[in-house]
């Protein structure tokens, strides 16, 4: 005898989008929630770095081709922001899931790996482009941005988002507790945003601090947002692109596969 049509198992496609759906708005409504702190704080903390870099800066100063200081280095300051959340809100709920005993929740649903890491990455992402559009918002006025191609900023803006989105991901699937977190965002995180030219020339360094930072991905990220706002880079956006699609991919099958084995999420 065949079941009532209202108790008939739920059937699912190729992707279970409303599972998928569910799991990326919890991990974007946890941080709507503290918007307050998740939002102004990426914005006050911008706006005192650009105040710093602009009185540190001798008055008159003119970095080479005609920028001046603030204008070089507020793009680098949104997209440290932008990515410092993106990586944040991909770890912590991830980790909080975890230590809380919530993550058999996310484990025994139906989703796919590949629906679990989209499910995280996305919201992640989501959440840095939320903070970096704050943080564009409150130093555009001060910055002097040409919009030379802002379509090109979006762009790196979101492989930005995408690419910390999975490095967070894949520091929660391998921390522990919160110490492992901080570790990973104090000894990986923040030397990848500073030593990405982000705050300054890397034409002013020496020949080989200049191509040490290069095989940094970072750099990219910020050179491609920083040529949308004001029309100059310092390497071929089109080899800067392809680094990222290819680390962007590669760092995805990764994640999606830690997922697929159950590491560190399954007992």
């Amino acid at each position: 005898m065949s079941l009532p049509r209202t108790l008939q198992p739920r059937a699912f496609g190729a992707l279970n989008s409303i599972g998928l759906w569910t799991l990326f708005w919890r991990c974007v409504s946890r941080f709507l929630k503290e918007a307050v702190e998740t939002i102004g704080g990426p914005m006050v903390s911008g706006g005192l770095f650009l105040g710093v870099f602009a009185v540190a800066y001798t008055p008159g100063t003119i970095l080479e081709g005609g920028l001046l200081p603030v204008t070089f280095v507020a793009p680098g300051i949104i997209i440290f922001a932008l990515a410092h959340s993106a990586f944040e809100f991909g770890a912590v709920p991830l980790l909080y899931d975890k230590l809380e005993g919530m993550i058999g929740d996310i484990v025994s649903a139906p989703l796919s790996a590949g629906e679990m890491m989209l499910g995280y990455v996305l919201g992640a992402a989501v959440v840095g482009l939320i903070v970096g559009c704050a943080v564009f918002l409150t130093l555009t006025p001060f910055a002097g941005f040409s919009f030379a191609a802002p379509q090109i900023s979006l762009l790196f803006a979101i492989l930005t988002a995408v690419l910390f989105g999975l490095i967070g991901v894949l520091a929660g699937l391998w921390a522990d507790r919160w110490e492992h977190y901080a570790a990973t965002d104090t000894f990986m995180i923040l030397p990848l945003g500073f030593l990405s030219g982000a705050f300054f020339p890397t034409t002013s360094l020496p020949d080989l601090a200049a191509m040490a930072i290069r095989l940094n991905p970072v750099f990219y990220l910020v050179d491609g947002f920083r040529y949308g706002l004001i029309g100059k880079s310092e390497s071929n956006l089109l080899v800067g692109f392809l680094v990222l699609v290819g680390v962007i991919t590669f760092l995805a099958w990764l994640c999606a596969r830690l997922f697929r084995l159950g590491y560190k999420i399954k007992a």
